[in-house]
């Protein structure tokens, strides 16, 4: 009995056989947390490490030239029925 530990290839062996025996349902279910606490361990390294450096801030676009617009829906219009308007263009009377 005391042979089986001497050799950690067997320990290993053993162990390995256990998990897959009794922890074979839960094995996708702890892959899937490993990989993402993974995930997570390397965006904070990477936010860590850019923490000490300025970002220097993008260059504001050029100005662009003003548009011409025409009014589309003039509440005031003459020949208009209601006299006031709300400008929301739904045709409802109050």
């Amino acid at each position: 009995m005391g042979r089986i530990f001497e050799n950690p290839a067997v320990v290993i062996v053993l162990i390995i056989v256990v998990v897959l025996l009794f922890a074979a349902p839960k094995l996708p279910g702890m892959a899937r947390s490993l990989g993402q606490s993974m995930r997570i361990i390397k965006s904070e390294v990477k936010e860590m490490k850019n923490d000490g450096k300025e970002e220097k801030p993008a260059p504001a676009p050029a100005p662009e030239a003003p548009v011409e617009g025409k009014i589309v829906n003039n509440p005031t219009q003459p020949g208009s029925t209601s006299g006031t308007g709300t400008g929301t263009g739904t045709g409802a009377q109050s």
